[in-house]
């Protein structure tokens, strides 16, 4: 099995493209406000005190067999990339392209965490916001985000579209999503009273049931694997595999979908 650094080897500094044209949604708004110079310093020194035991290994650990699935060298897109957090984690990779809305993290990002040094032209970073921004049709191999979607933007048919558009045939999807009943989500009485409901089954019409579910994915920040499943079976995306996962901040599902 190659190692995650197989494919980064001597240093070179990374591409920086401007904000993109297409502007920002809310959700970039939203994460262009919170991940300050202050944040992403802090982030950044997180990114160095993670040990063995902790949930960034773990995904790490995923993402690198979801990159050894792919027998050739691919073209990464990462989706909200921030500082670079899982870089290190490539393989097979001979060109990736990190996206965020943050200067601040993507500053961070032209010296990712971990053992990795840069080929020369193998990074670019594109500031702006992977809502609106355009990238090419059937341009990467992989699109992958972690703690990102249904976390802190809508994990929905426009971006599941979105993301198809950009990948190859045989191309792979790979993203965590918070699951509504992970213990980080508030149990309101709302949230609650909403549950129950659904747990009658039957009882609860269709149009109810439905309207329900959406209330409780909070328009597509959360995802159970049934929304999972519903999102990609709608831009005919496959599953390829889906497990939940339990870290120390919530409980997600990790899914791979597969462009036909």
């Amino acid at each position: 099995m190659p190692s995650r650094s197989e494919s980064l080897k001597k240093a070179g500094a990374p591409t920086r493209e401007p904000l993109a044209d297409g502007g920002r949604t809310r959700w970039g708004d939203r994460a262009a406000a919170l991940y300050t110079e202050a944040y992403a310093e802090r982030y950044r020194a997180h990114d160095e005190s993670i040990g063995p035991a902790h949930a960034v290994v773990r995904l790490s650990d995923w993402l690198h067999a979801v990159c050894d699935r792919f027998d050739r060298p691919i073209d990464a897109l990462d989706l909200g990339c921030g500082t670079g957090r899982y870089f290190h984690a490539l393989s097979h990779v001979r060109r990736l392209v990190g996206i965020d809305v943050s200067p601040a993290m993507l500053d961070r990002a032209r010296r990712p965490a971990g053992t990795i040094s840069l080929v020369p032209g193998w990074l670019t970073l594109v500031e702006g916001d992977f809502l609106t921004h355009e990238f090419q049709a059937d341009e990467f191999d992989l699109v992958y985000s972690i703690g990102v979607v249904a976390e802190h933007s809508p994990f929905d048919m426009t971006i599941a579209a979105r993301v198809k558009q950009w990948l190859r045939p045989g191309g792979r999807f790979a993203f965590t999503a918070v699951h509504p009943g992970s213990f980080s989500v508030t149990r309101t009485l709302k949230r609650r009273a909403g549950e129950w409901l659904l747990s009658l089954g039957d009882v609860v019409s269709a149009g109810m049931r439905h309207g329900l579910r959406d209330r409780l994915m909070s328009d597509g920040l959360y995802a159970d694997e049934e929304r999972v499943r519903e999102v990609l079976a709608a831009v005919d995306l496959d599953i390829e595999s889906l497990e939940p996962f339990a870290s120390d901040v919530h409980l997600h599902m990790l899914t791979v979908a597969v462009k036909r």
